[in-house]
């Protein structure tokens, strides 16, 4: 695994922040003014979601005329995913020792 899933971890701690990941999943190219009028915030919270999403590699902005559309980067999850099996892993091993122990 190349990065450090945490800057993922914590932008998705975040249970706006995860439905913003989900609306841009399902509908590639928002702005932000229209993630807000889908979302109970304004646009500027919107904006300091989308920074945060965007510092963990997880949204990419396309800027076209005066308008930003935002697009959901997938491949940071699959890191976070592997750090996930990897823990997983790691502690199915232990118990496993531990059990044999008991």
């Amino acid at each position: 695994m190349d990065r450090d899933p945490g800057p993922v971890f914590a932008a998705l701690a975040d249970p706006t922040r995860r439905e913003v990941v989900r609306l841009l999943a399902a509908h590639p190219g928002l702005t932000a003014s229209a993630l807000a009028g889908e979302l109970p915030v304004s646009r500027q919270a919107i904006a300091k979601h989308l920074a945060q999403l965007r510092d963990a590699g997880l949204a990419s902005a396309e800027h076209a005329g005066r308008e930003t559309r935002y697009r959901l980067t997938p491949e940071p999850l699959a890191g976070a995913m592997a750090w996930m099996v990897a823990a997983g892993a790691q502690w199915d091993t232990r118990l496993e020792r531990l059990k044999r122990q008991l």
